[in-house]
C-alpha cells in the first residue's frame, strides 16, 4: 500500500481501502450474500415447506442441519487443501458447485429429494465462507479488517433486505421452490464477475512447507492457539442456528404475526443492520475488538431473552426487538471476525478458515437438532419450549465471551513478541 496518501492521515487513524480492495470487498460480500441467503430463506419459507411436504419440525430442523452438517464435514476435508492453490480458484469451483445444489433445491419435490440436496448444497457452500474470509485476512491488513468483515458481514443484511422478501413474495405468488431459481439466477452474475475482475490470490502458497495435505490439516489443528478460536467459534453459531429456523414459526403461531407480513419484519430488519453494520466496523478499527464485541454479547444475551420470551404483540414491537438483537450479534460477530483473521500465520490461513467454518457449521447443525427438541409444536400449531431456546444461547454467549477474551489476550501478546510462534 503506498504510504504518502497515509503520512497526511492521523497517524493512529486507520488506512483507507484502495480502489481494488473496494471491488474485492464487494464481491466477497456478494458471494456472502448468495450463500447467506441460502440458509436465511430456509427459515421464513418453515412455514410453508413443513405443510408442503407434510414434515414436522424435527424433520425440517434435520433439513436445516443436513447443509451444516455436509458443510462441516466437507470443510474438514478441504482444509488440507486449502493453502496449496490459488484462493480464487478454490472460490470459483465451490461456488459453482453451491449453485448446482441451489437449483436441485429448487427442483425438489419431496422430503427426501429436499434433504439430499440441502446435503449437496452444504458440501460445497460450506467452504465458501472461509475462503472469503481467507480472501479478507490476506488482501486487508488488520487495521482495516474491522471495516472488510462489517461489509462482508453486511451480505447478512441485504439477504433479509433484498432476498427474505422476495423470497416470501415469490413463495407466495407461486410457491416454495421460486427462490430457490431466483438464488441461483442472480448468484449466476457472482460467479461471472469473480471469475473477471479478481486477480489471483496466491501469496500464501509459497509459505506451505507440510509434505502432504493431511499434515498441513493436522498441524493447523494441533496449534494450541487456535484451539480457544476454534471453540469461541462453534459457540457464536449456537445462536443464529437455535433461533432462526423456527423463527418464522414463532412469529406466525406465537406472536400472531400473519405470514403475509413477515416481510415488513425482515426488511425493516435488514435496512437497520445495513445503515448500523459498517459503524461497528469503523468502531472495531478505532475503539478496538473486544470493547466492541463485549458490548455486542450483552446486547445480545438481553435482547434473546426478551424475544423468546415474547407474548402476542404488535408488529411494531416484533420488529424493535428483532432489530435490537441483530444489532447485538452483528456487534459480536464482526469484531470477533477481525480479531480471529489475526490468529493463524499466513500460510496456515485457508486451513484455520476453513476448520472454522466446519466446526461452525457442525456446532450449527448440533444446534439446530437440539433446538428440534426443545421446541415442540401444539394441536393449534403454536411453538413451546422456545424460551428454553434462549437460555442456551446467553448461557453459550457468556462463555464465547470468556474464549475470546483469552484470544485477544493471547494474540495481543503474541505481536508484542511475549509469545513466540508455536509451529
Amino acid at each position: 500500500m503506498p504510504t504518502t496518501p497515509l503520512q497526511a492521515r492521523p497517524p493512529d487513524a486507520p488506512p483507507t481501502f484502495s480502489g481494488y480492495q473496494k471491488v474485492v470487498a464487494g464481491l466477497l460480500a456478494f458471494l456472502q450474500f448468495a450463500v447467506i441467503l441460502d440458509f436465511m430463506i430456509m427459515a421464513p419459507l418453515g412455514a410453508l415447506i413443513m405443510p408442503s411436504l407434510s414434515i414436522t419440525p424435527g424433520r425440517f430442523g434435520a433439513v436445516v442441519s443436513a447443509y451444516a452438517f455436509s458443510a462441516g464435514i466437507s470443510g474438514l476435508l478441504a482444509a488440507g487443501f486449502a493453502d496449496r492453490f490459488d484462493r480464487k480458484k478454490m472460490l470459483l469451483f465451490f461456488y459453482v458447485g453451491f449453485l448446482a445444489g441451489t437449483l436441485w433445491c429448487g427442483l425438489a419435490q419431496s422430503f427426501a429429494s429436499l434433504l439430499a440436496a440441502r446435503i449437496f448444497t452444504g458440501v460445497f457452500g460450506g467452504v465458501i465462507g472461509s475462503v472469503v474470509l481467507a480472501i479478507a485476512a490476506d488482501l486487508f491488513v488488520p487495521q482495516q479488517r474491522g471495516r472488510v468483515m462489517a461489509i462482508i458481514q453486511t451480505a447478512f443484511s441485504a439477504s433479509q433486505v433484498l432476498g427474505i422478501p422476495v423470497a416470501l413474495y415469490l413463495s407466495n405468488r407461486w410457491d416454495w421452490h421460486a427462490p430457490f431459481f431466483l438464488l441461483v439466477a442472480i448468484g449466476g452474475l457472482g460467479a461471472v464477475m469473480v471469475a473477471w475482475r479478481m486477480a489471483p490470490v496466491n501469496a500464501h502458497i509459497d509459505g506451505t512447507e507440510d509434505r502432504s495435505a493431511f499434515q498441513h490439516l493436522m498441524k493447523t489443528v494441533r496449534e494450541r492457539r487456535h484451539l480457544p478460536a476454534f471453540a469461541t467459534t462453534a459457540l457464536l453459531t449456537t445462536g443464529g442456528f437455535m433461533l432462526m429456523p423456527f423463527s418464522s414459526i414463532f412469529t406466525v403461531n406465537n406472536l400472531g404475526i400473519g405470514v403475509e407480513r413477515l416481510p415488513s419484519i425482515y426488511l425493516i430488519t435488514g435496512l437497520c443492520t445495513i445503515f448500523v453494520g459498517p459503524l461497528i466496523g469503523k468502531l472495531t478499527d478505532s475503539v478496538g475488538k473486544m470493547p466492541v464485541f463485549f458490548a455486542g454479547s450483552v446486547m445480545t444475551c438481553v435482547m434473546v431473552l426478551i424475544y423468546t420470551h415474547l407474548p402476542a404483540v404488535p408488529l411494531a414491537v416484533v420488529v424493535t426487538v428483532n432489530v435490537l438483537m441483530f444489532i447485538g450479534i452483528f456487534s459480536r460477530m464482526i469484531p470477533y471476525q477481525a480479531l480471529a483473521a489475526g490468529v493463524p500465520e499466513q500460510h496456515m490461513r485457508g486451513a484455520f478458515s476453513a476448520i472454522s467454518a466446519a466446526i461452525q457449521q457442525l456446532s450449527g447443525g448440533a444446534a439446530t437438532i437440539v433446538a428440534g427438541h426443545l421446541v415442540s409444536t401444539g394441536a393449534d400449531g403454536r411453538l413451546s419450549g422456545f424460551a428454553n431456546v434462549g437460555y442456551v444461547v446467553v448461557g453459550s454467549t457468556f462463555v464465547a465471551a470468556l474464549l475470546a477474551r483469552q484470544v485477544h489476550k493471547e494474540l495481543t501478546q503474541r505481536q508484542a513478541g511475549a509469545v513466540p510462534a508455536v509451529s
